[in-house]
Parts: structure tokens; C-alpha cells; sequence
């Protein structure tokens, strides 16, 4: 056990060093690109035509899932998404891990929902650990020029 929690500190550590290197002074695409675990959510960004508006003044907040949790979607879910046909459904699943404003780890509360760009609410669990919907915050409080990133381990979906 504690040695799954030293490991666990040391990757949370390297990932916060690299990531927040400079991390002001970029924008939450720069700062996930930089990051070097987003290259699929980057991807994803990119074909939904979301880098101008992740770019953009904000703030946001945006629970990042890592290239692992895309991994684990079910085999051929992330290419089909990134088909131009699917475009709208691809934007709803993005936006749905935005939140207008700045939200930091500070803030949260147990059980809180927050309403989410694409139009739905998420809701915070503090019970064990922190808890996006049925992902958990793997890294929180990554700060950038337009916002705040928290990492997480899994792709939420937002309901139908």
C-alpha cells in the first residue's frame, strides 16, 4: 500500500513539475501539449475545433482526462469520435469537462454539481479522494494564464 502511494506521490510530483513549468504563462492547450499525457485530448480538442476557444481569455476550468483514460474507452471509440461526422457528438463530450470560471480544489464542496459548458452538471464527491462523476482527480490545481486544470482518470460522458 504504501508503496502504491509513494509511487503514486512521485508520478504526481514529475507530472506537476513538468506541467507547471511556465505553466502562467500558457493557456490550458499550451499547458496540456507541454504536459506530454494529453496528446489525445489535444487531438481531440483540435478536431472539434475547440483551440481557439480553449485559447481564449476564459477562465475555465477543465477536468483533463489523460491519454490512459482515453485508452480505456471501449476499442474504436476515440476514432470514431474524431470522424468529422461526429463531430457534434465529439463537442458535447469536450464541453461536458468544461467549466466557466475558476474553479480550485479549494473551492470544492462535498456533493456540489457545477454546471458544465455543454449544458449538463457534474457532481463533486469528497468522500474518498475527489471525485469527478466516476472519475478521480489525479492531479489538481494545475494553474494556467486562462484557467485551471485538473487531471483526471477517466472520460466522462454526459448523459443523453
Amino acid at each position: 500500500m504504501f508503496r502504491k502511494i509513494a509511487v503514486a506521490g512521485v508520478a504526481s510530483i514529475l507530472f506537476s513539475t513538468s506541467a507547471m513549468a511556465d505553466g502562467h504563462g500558457k493557456d490550458i492547450v499550451d499547458t496540456a501539449v507541454s504536459a506530454g499525457s494529453f496528446t489525445t485530448l489535444v487531438a481531440a480538442v483540435q478536431a472539434a475545433e475547440l483551440v481557439d476557444t480553449l485559447k481564449g481569455e476564459g477562465p475555465f476550468t477543465v477536468f483533463a482526462p489523460t491519454d490512459e483514460a482515453f485508452a480505456a474507452l471501449p476499442e474504436g471509440t476515440v476514432e470514431t469520435l474524431l470522424k468529422p461526422e461526429n463531430k457534434d457528438q465529439l463537442v458535447a463530450i469536450l464541453t461536458y469537462h468544461v467549466v466557466p470560471g475558476k474553479v480550485m480544489s479549494g473551492d470544492l464542496s462535498d456533493d456540489m454539481t457545477a454546471a458544465t459548458v455543454q449544458g449538463g452538471e457534474i457532481t463533486i464527491d469528497l468522500d474518498s479522494g475527489v471525485m469527478v462523476n466516476d472519475a478521480n482527480v489525479v492531479q489538481a490545481d494545475i494553474e494556467t494564464k486562462n484557467g485551471v486544470i485538473h487531471v483526471i482518470d477517466k472520460v466522462i460522458i454526459p448523459a443523453s
